[in-house]
């Protein structure tokens, strides 16, 4: 799925990413050599980013939660719909 339209960045670009030790979004545009546009997509891709985060380290996902970093479902929503 497209995550963002602007660059035309996937899903699977967004994973393959983060895979390569990506942790912020300006880590993610600049793996795929591009920069935020609109700004959209940064909400999913942090989701995907803290997903990530709890799949690889529950304590530090566990952390991210305690500070509000947890996902809204409006941002999964909005992923699921481009």
């Amino acid at each position: 799925m497209i995550v963002c339209s602007c660059n035309a960045l996937s899903h699977k670009d967004v994973e393959a990413a983060i895979d390569s030790g990506a942790s912020r979004p300006a880590e993610i545009y600049s793996a795929r050599r591009c920069k935020a546009q609109c700004g959209n997509c940064v909400p999913g891709m942090l989701c995907m980013l803290r997903s990530a985060l709890r799949d690889r380290d529950p304590a530090a996902a566990a952390a991210s939660e305690r500070a509000g970093g947890g996902c809204l479902l409006a941002d999964t929503d909005r992923m699921s719909m481009s």
